[in-house]
């Protein structure tokens, strides 16, 4: 299928899904934590999302059933194929030239060798006394090696056994970490001249080309969901920093093109330049309608089952500190606890990095270049 037929074709069934609601992409991108003109490029065909689940979550928000989510999911995977560069062929290695094989050796005959005059061993009594002594030796050396082997028998420990491993979690979760502010404002440290700034959805992708990290704030998007039909509740969330340094001497490079509907969903502030972080709900706003209105903050605990799903949105954000980091979730299900780490999509922690005193710079879209920007290098 050509490139531009497979996304067209993810597009459509995208729009037939938001169809079945009924409701707006203002609306319906509330409840997913998208920005409206996130949603709306993807029912256009715009741009190809960078993971399934924020369709997935739209189809199921949507009413659709097992059959037409899988047909998403597939044709998903195909824009999503068409949509990224080609991987170069491999240079074709020449064929080595067989070796020659050596020369034949003539074969040596082996030089007879006299055999050695026994010579009697000292101390040893000769004739029938030695051969006395030899069959004393004989047994006495016989019952050493079965007294030996009797010992092994007795001191060698049994085989170890190895400690069961211990049963997974009942939950599963997803994460994202390139997420923008809606869907447009964030920042970037690089130590270089990236390329222009992608969609949002290719954030990652560009993100790892110019070695860039996120600058003064990072964004993530935890989707979390229990693997059967019983509830799991989500105590708490916390926030691990694993390793503090100085913000590497890069310049910030901020995404502002394309923003969206102003829409901040209820989300969790964690501040790392504390010695010890805390991850806070926080209120979130709307101001799509015409007189906006607050959401308000959440607190745990939360229940989560394979049928009913959460989200968790975490803005960590730093001035001072290059900060590596992890979340970590409380969880307790049917008389069982206990923890899980959640990092980065790869399972490296996060990384956030402060932006105070680095030159900023904003992309000229007529002009197709970096320049210098009017605001100083902040989170976006």
């Amino acid at each position: 299928m050509p490139k531009d037929a497979a996304v067209e074709e993810f597009a459509r069934l995208v729009r037939e899904v938001k169809a079945r609601d009924g409701r707006s992409y203002e609306a319906l991108g509330r409840r997913l934590n998208v920005s409206a003109s996130t949603l709306h490029r993807y029912c256009s065909g715009a741009t190809v999302p960078e993971d399934f689940g924020v369709v997935d979550r739209l189809a199921v928000l949507c009413g659709a059933d097992g059959e037409r989510r899988r047909a998403l999911e597939e044709s998903w995977t195909r824009a999503d194929r068409a949509r990224r560069p080609p991987v170069p062929e491999p240079e074709a290695v020449p064929e080595s030239k067989p070796v020659p094989e050596p020369e034949a050796v003539p074969e040596l005959k082996p030089v007879p060798t006299p055999a050695p005059t026994p010579v009697p061993e000292p101390g040893l009594p000769s004739g029938r006394g030695r051969r006395r002594w030899g069959r004393v030796g004989l047994i006495g050396g016989a019952m050493a090696v079965v007294g030996a082997v009797t010992l092994g028998v007795v001191l060698l420990p049994g085989k170890a056994r190895e400690p069961a491993a211990p049963p997974p979690p009942p939950l599963t979760w997803t994460v994202a970490s390139h997420l923008w502010a809606n869907g447009c404002g964030h920042t970037y440290l690089a130590e270089r001249t990236p390329a222009p700034p992608p969609e949002p959805a290719d954030a990652r992708r560009w993100a790892a080309a110019a070695g860039a990290v996120h600058g003064g704030e990072t964004l993530v998007r935890v989707s979390v969901q229990g693997r059967g039909a019983a509830a799991v509740v989500l105590q708490g969330l916390h926030v691990r920093v694993v390793e503090r340094g100085t913000p590497p001497a890069w310049s910030a490079y901020r995404m502002d093109d394309g923003c969206g509907g102003a829409v901040t969903p209820r989300r969790f502030e964690v501040d790392l330049d504390r010695p010890r972080p805390v991850a806070r709900a926080r209120d979130g706003y709307d101001a799509s309608g015409e007189e906006g209105r607050t959401l308000p903050a959440v607190s745990f605990p939360y229940a989560v089952t394979a049928a009913d799903p959460e989200e968790l949105l975490v803005s960590a954000r730093t001035a001072r500190c290059d900060c590596r980091w992890f979340l970590e979730l409380e969880w307790s299900a049917e008389g069982r606890s206990g923890t899980v780490r959640i990092g980065d999509e790869d399972g490296s922690p996060f990384r956030t990095s402060g932006t105070e005193g680095r030159p900023a710079y904003g992309y000229d879209s007529p002009g197709r270049a970096w320049i210098t920007s009017t605001e100083s290098g902040q989170s976006g």
